[in-house]
């Protein structure tokens, strides 16, 4: 009823603004093309013979005055107003020959008339609509109105069971599911329902999905919106957002509320009256507010944690902060189950060797990743994706497309190749390195002229000093073999100097791997979960020493490299040479060359798992960092087009 009143006073509104404008719109045209005249003047005009024909109204008489009365505009209408006891009127027109008609009535002119006021009334009303719901609020008196969108169970159509690699997640979201359902045995022993939780992780890691899921699983309807839609132009009107929303939500209670991003509107508040503290601050008293016993449950999901006001995160508003991280390798399996649901899988499929691949991945990248296989598998005329389709689409996805019409000079393949011979050969020839999948020199849309592949023969979550000094040897050994079979050094090891230099940095400023700096932490972390900055505690002159310290660890590592290449020579020539005639060669190839440089017999074939899958032992891939671990990210060594200046190296996503 209220909202009928309110949609009454503006149309009341609107139709006075709409009389005063065009009431003030004629009234200024008038005054600029119509000009008054007093009758005596009129008389004057007409004994003078100045006036060429008049238009006689009911009111007023048109006058239009002779070309040759120049005292007179012939731009400007003019008129005069009748004067009923002039009885000589009608003998003076006709003596002085002025041309006289009768205004005729026009049967349209009502309509005019209110067409002339409808016209602008509407506009006006379409203008304010518009201008409404630009502003987020629905249309007329809707500025405040929250725009969440709402869904039932049916709806949302998503549950737990399609939602894979998070199961810590998903089990601390089940018991508030469970309470929704069956809140008698929670508040029998006095348990009360958490009134908020907050989904913590790097993007595309199914935070929103979760969200949803839970909805599903409570049959209970879902408001879903994101922090920026509080924030508006005008101010109050988040806060208005924000009230209008939790009515809505305790009038449908039990129900769930999702705010995603909600950094957008829950960032510490640093003093000021701005409207986005306006509209925290309305948050945080109806967080407060509202009673938990009446199913109504609060969702918000970021990826930037740090960022928030602790008033927002306490206990009593976000009980339960729930991470939601990147999958380990059981959950990339379960993910990339969920996502095949639909595609048509041949019998070489194992999920297991593509987990390996893809370490760090999160589940919106394994969805890309399966998308991927299935286009090209199309393209390629199977029926089904093949284990081929989804290596290829690992490969796409990390360092792009083949670049077939890239043609190298002879010169330029060589040294490609001994650059990732020498990355390979100084994995083979290290205890602590991980196997070799695959060596290719074909160039990548993504700028890589060539790149090795090496995957972990099991997930891991910790690395050793010895196993991070044996990454930074392998990542200077493409540097190494051109200067040793060249005697030269190109621009193609740019990013292997990066990765190196990152590498070395976190040994010396995190890991405490430094015997200099011993246990000392000189660096911290920003943004965990999207960039992952680091940031020195610590003053200049010893920064200037972590670059010495880190400069004596890059230059051990690359002497490492230059006298394991030297020592191999020949089964880098060897290998060199088969892959620039092939320009792809697999890690057994390659393995099988090696040892019979080095007269090593080969092993025994590892018979199949019991389950039937094959043996993924031998598999190489990348291991995984995980964050507060000090693990490194393993990557494929991409290396750079020479228009970039230099060979870059693509990891896999983090």
């Amino acid at each position: 009823m209220n909202s009928n009143w309110q949609t009454i006073a503006m149309l009341v509104v609107a139709a006075l603004l709409t009389f005063l404008i065009v009431g003030w719109m004629n009234s200024a045209v008038e005054s600029r093309q119509r000009q008054e005249l007093s009758y005596n003047e009129f008389v004057e005009m007409v004994e003078a013979g100045k006036v060429e024909s008049i238009k006689v109204g009911n009111s007023v008489i048109d006058v239009k005055p002779k070309p040759e009365a120049t005292e007179y505009s012939q731009q400007m209408k003019y008129y005069v107003v009748r004067l009923e006891g002039d009885y000589q009127f009608v003998d003076r027109i006709l003596q002085n020959h002025v041309v006289t008609n009768r205004e005729n009535g026009n049967p349209n002119a009502l309509l005019i008339a209110v067409l002339n006021y409808a016209v602008p009334f509407l506009f006006l009303l379409f203008l304010m609509n518009f201008t409404m719901k630009r502003m987020g609020g629905g249309g007329i008196m809707g500025v405040g109105k929250s725009n969440a969108k709402m869904y039932v169970q049916k709806e949302t159509g998503i549950t737990f069971k399609d939602v894979a690699g998070e199961d810590e997640a998903k089990e601390s979201l089940t018991e508030i599911v469970d309470f929704l359902h069956n809140p008698g045995k929670y508040t029998k022993i006095g348990a009360k329902l958490p009134k908020g939780a907050l989904l913590v992780g790097p993007p595309g890691t199914g935070k929103t999905l979760l969200a949803k899921a839970v909805a599903g699983e409570a049959h209970v309807p879902f408001y879903s919106l994101s922090g920026s839609d509080f924030v508006e132009m005008f101010v109050g009107v988040g806060a208005s957002r924000v009230r209008d929303l939790f009515k809505n939500a305790t009038e449908n209670a039990p129900c769930i509320i999702f705010i995603d991003e909600i950094d957008a509107i829950g960032r510490s508040r640093m003093g000021g009256n701005d409207e986005r503290e306006q509209t925290l601050n309305q948050l945080l008293s109806e967080m407060d507010g509202f009673d938990s016993t009446k199913g109504l449950l609060v969702l918000g999901a970021t990826n930037r944690p740090e960022i928030l006001d602790p008033a927002l995160l306490r206990p009593g508003r976000f009980d339960r902060r729930v991470v939601v991280d990147k999958p380990d390798l059981n959950g990339r399996i379960n993910i990339l189950k969920v996502h095949s649901k639909e595609v048509l899988l041949d019998e070489t499929v194992d999920f297991k060797e593509i987990a390996l691949a893809t370490s760090g991945a999160v589940g919106a990248d394994l969805a890309n990743m399966m998308n991927e296989a299935a286009i090209n598998a199309v393209k390629n005329g199977r029926s089904a994706v093949s284990q081929k389709d989804l290596f290829e689409a690992v490969e796409v996805v990390l360092v792009g497309k083949e670049k077939k019409d890239r043609i190298m000079s002879k010169e330029e393949r060589r040294i490609v190749s001994y650059h990732e011979v020498g990355h390979a050969l100084v994995s083979a020839l290290q205890k602590h390195s991980e196997p070799v999948q695959k060596i290719t020199i074909v160039p990548r849309t993504m700028g890589a002229l060539g790149y090795v592949m090496n995957v972990p023969e099991e997930e891991k979550f910790l690395n050793t000093k010895k196993e991070l000094e044996a990454r930074l040897v392998e990542l200077m050994g493409g540097r190494a073999a051109e200067e040793i079979v060249f005697e030269t050094v190109t621009t193609g090891a740019s990013n292997d100097i990066q990765q190196a230099t990152k590498l070395a940095r976190a040994m010396v400023t995190q890991y405490g791997m430094s015997k200099k700096f011993g246990l000392m932490a000189l660096e911290s972390q920003e943004n965990q979960y999207l960039s992952g900055r680091s940031v020195l505690n610590c003053g200049d002159a010893t920064a200037a020493e972590i670059d010495n310290e880190v400069m004596k660890v890059l230059k051990d590592a690359y002497e490492a490299a230059k006298h394991l290449l030297s020592e191999n020579r020949d089964a880098m020539d060897q290998i060199a040479a088969f892959l620039i005639e092939k320009e792809t060669i697999t890690g057994k190839e390659f393995m099988k060359i090696f040892r019979e440089v080095k007269g090593i017999p080969e092993p025994e074939e590892k018979k199949e798992e019991e389950n039937g899958l094959p043996d993924t032992e031998h598999l190489e891939g990348q291991s995984e960092a995980e964050e507060g671990t000090g693990d490194i990210q393993v990557a494929a060594q991409p290396e750079d087009t020479a228009e970039n200046a230099g060979l870059e190296e693509t990891d896999l996503p983090e």
